[in-house]
């Protein structure tokens, strides 16, 4: 899967080309430290100071690294999927490292940090599955006719819980399931990866 940035994101990370690398390691641990303590304007006015740029500018950078990040490892992209979602921004091979590092390093601790965060969205809590099968009827003596039902249980951000109960044949299931497999193994082709990188 590759991200698709805008062209808000795109000029706010193309700060990050104008500056040392070692200020973007220093902005990637901003943007962390932002994610778990909220914002520090402080923080930005004494980067624009030194780096003789507007304050802004540099909220923009931290901003759109801190995207980059959040929305990266919120999907889980690979080392060679997270290169190729950068790569429409026009960094150089270094600095594109650079950028491969920070995630790396820094994934498995902003996943925690989403993690905790409140979502509006219910979030899947369990799930109860049952196959009915109906071997005979009155007017049909001899049939086979499998049914699943599925219990899906739900939690709400105010933690409360939320239940759907779906009905399906094992066919359509299967079926599915297959159309769902075959759209994944399709994301990952460099057919989908070329077109994902060019849509704006």
């Amino acid at each position: 899967m590759l991200l698709v940035l805008s062209e808000d994101h795109k000029e706010h990370l193309a700060f990050l080309s104008r500056v040392e690398h070692a200020v973007v390691g220093e902005f990637g641990r901003i943007a962390l430290e932002f994610l778990r303590r909220g914002t520090n304007p402080k923080i930005y006015e004494g980067a624009a100071k030194k780096l003789n740029v507007l304050v802004e500018t540099v909220q923009h950078g931290v901003e759109g690294l801190m995207f980059l990040m959040t929305e990266s490892s919120k999907y889980m992209l690979s080392e060679v999927d997270f290169l190729d979602s950068v790569l429409v921004l026009g960094f150089g091979d270094e600095l594109n490292q650079i950028l491969l590092k920070l995630y790396l390093q820094h994934h498995s601790q902003i996943r925690c940090i989403l993690n905790q965060l409140p979502s509006n969205l219910p979030a899947y809590h369990s799930l109860e599955w049952r196959l009915d099968v109906q071997l005979a009827s009155r007017s049909l003596r001899q049939q086979v006719v499998p049914v699943l039902m599925m219990h899906l249980l739900l939690t709400t951000a105010d933690n409360s819980r939320r239940s759907r109960v779906f009905q399906t044949d094992p066919s359509t299931l299967l079926h599915l399931i297959s159309t769902l497999e075959a759209a994944l193994a399709a994301m990952k082709t460099s057919h989908a990866r070329r077109i994902l990188r060019n849509l704006k």
